[in-house]
Order: structure tokens, then C-alpha cells, then sequence
């Protein structure tokens, strides 16, 4: 027998038994953004461009989320750095403000002095080849984006082998999101910038030659260590500014790439009040690396 429908139909309440999964909330999000404003592009990037998992909480993965520029933090001669803050406006309070580093293209004057840093290191198409050695405009754009790789491969590699830098999040052509690393909610200052007591001195050098065996021997170093890379967050050291991450054995100045970080950084240590020889920790890490 046919079962037939009352018409017109009934008004559908809320007493009704419907299956849940018909039912949805529904929130409109303004479409309006302004000039300090884009939408999150988490979602346009591949798997491969954001940070490894497990991620921490604090990372902002909605479809509705949107970047809001808050300022810039740093200025560098390749990449300069800005706070920017991702939030979903139907959850204000589980945004979170995170460092964007953004490498310039075509204004790149001093890419030239990266020839030794990328020894070894290999670019896929020989047009870009070709134009990374005539140093043109292209040459310029393709040499932001290979540092920008290079610099979000690091830190991931660091990440994942458990070492003191900043979490990364995500890279997006020229831009790496990462961690904002804080004191009191106020920007980690450069170790350059601190006098630490004698006690926590200590654990800072600790700390810094734990991080450099764990490198050495993974086969990586720093390259371009110095108090002004690294961050003093509290108790604890960060080491922050990746790009030019070194090959110990595949490049041939690898060794010393990591004498010269062993020594900018003992250096620092001496004027603080701490005896540290730059040769006794080479040797240290050379016992680690092979």
C-alpha cells in the first residue's frame, strides 16, 4: 500500500525525533576583512608545509580563522619578522600570536655571501639554477624561496629531534609561521642582551652544549651561532634563525662553521664570568659527531 504525505507539510519541530546528524549549528562569519587582515592559510597548504605532529594545542587549524597583523617584531637583511595573531571569530579566545618571518624576493642584496652555506645543497630546475648564478630578479625570488625552505626544513628537523627552537607551524611561499617566544608575555630578549646570575649562567652554557651534540650528531650545524640568534626565554635557551644550517661532513667548511659557533658563543660566556674555551668544546662535540 502507498504511504502517502500530508498536504501541505507539517511545520518540523523541535520535539520531533530527527536523526542528528541532520542537525547542525550554523554561524555566519563576516566577510569583511581590513587592510591588517587575510583568512588563515592553513588550509592552503600541503600536509608537507606544516609543522610535524604531534602539534601543540595552541596551533589555530579552523577554516574560519583569520591572520591579523599586530606589527613588526625584527628587521633583518634577508627576512624581517612580524607578530601576527590567528584567531576564529566564533572563538576569540583560543587564538594565538605567532612570529611570521618573511623573506624578501627581488629587494635580496645579500644573498651572494650564502655561496659557501649552500655547498652541497641542490636546486631541481636548471632555469632556476641559471638564474640563481647570474644573480638576476628571478635569481633573486628563487633564492627567498630556497632560503625559506631551507630555513622551515631546519626547523623542523631541530624540532622533531627535541631541541630549544622555536615550534614550527606552518611555511607559506616566502613566510614561515613559528612559536613567538616569550617572557611574561613580553618578546624572549637575545642572550647578547641579558647578564644572568652565575647559577643560571651555568645552565645556559648546559643547555647550549647539549643542543649543539644533539646537532653534531645528527650531522647538522647552526653555521651562524651567536648571542644575538639565540634567545634567553626565562631559565631556558632558544636557538632561533635556521636558514644557513650546515651539512657537518657534506659541506666542506662544516667543521668550521662549528668552530666558529663554538667560538662566538664561548666568547660571550668568558665576558659574562664563565670559563669556557671554545677548542675544549669543539673537541667535546667532535667526540659526540663521530
Amino acid at each position: 500500500m502507498t504511504k502517502h504525505l500530508p498536504w501541505p507539510p507539517r511545520h518540523i519541530t523541535p520535539d520531533d525525533d530527527l536523526d542528528p546528524s541532520f542537525v547542525f549549528d550554523f554561524r555566519a562569519y563576516d566577510e569583511d576583512l581590513d587592510d591588517r587582515q587575510r583568512w588563515s592559510t592553513w588550509l592552503d597548504v600541503e600536509p608537507l608545509m606544516r609543522g610535524p605532529e604531534p602539534r601543540p594545542d595552541w596551533v589555530v587549524t579552523s577554516q574560519g580563522a583569520i591572520d591579523t597583523e599586530l606589527g613588526i617584531l625584527k628587521t633583518g637583511k634577508e627576512a624581517d619578522v612580524f607578530l601576527v595573531e590567528r584567531a576564529d571569530p566564533l572563538d576569540p579566545a583560543g587564538g594565538v600570536v605567532m612570529a611570521a618571518k618573511r623573506y624578501r624576493d627581488t629587494d635580496h642584496r645579500t644573498f651572494h655571501r650564502a655561496a659557501s652555506y649552500t655547498e652541497g645543497r641542490s636546486v631541481k630546475r636548471s632555469r632556476d639554477q641559471r638564474a640563481l648564478k647570474r644573480k638576476s630578479t628571478w635569481g633573486r625570488i628563487v633564492a627567498a624561496g630556497e632560503w625559506a625552505v631551507s630555513e622551515w626544513d631546519a626547523l623542523k628537523r631541530c624540532w622533531e629531534l627535541g631541541l630549544p627552537v622555536p615550534c614550527p607551524v606552518q611555511i607559506h611561499e616566502t613566510e614561515i609561521l613559528m612559536e613567538w617566544i616569550t617572557v611574561e608575555g613580553e618578546t624572549a630578549p637575545r642572550l647578547a642582551q641579558v647578564r644572568p646570575e652565575p647559577e643560571l649562567l651555568q645552565s645556559y652554557y648546559d643547555q647550549l652544549r647539549d643542543a649543539l651534540a644533539t646537532m653534531v650528531q645528527s650531522g647538522i650545524v647552526h653555521g651562524d651561532l651567536s648571542p644575538y640568534n639565540t634567545l634567553a626565554a626565562g631559565d631556558r635557551l632558544v636557538i632561533i634563525d635556521l636558514p644557513q644550517v650546515v651539512d657537518l661532513v657534506g659541506n666542506p667548511q662544516g667543521m668550521d662553521y662549528l668552530l666558529r659557533d663554538c667560538a662566538n658563543m664561548c666568547r660571550w660566556f668568558r665576558m659574562r664570568g664563565l670559563e669556557s674555551d671554545e677548542q675544549e668544546l669543539f673537541g667535546e662535540l667532535m667526540a659526540h659527531a663521530f
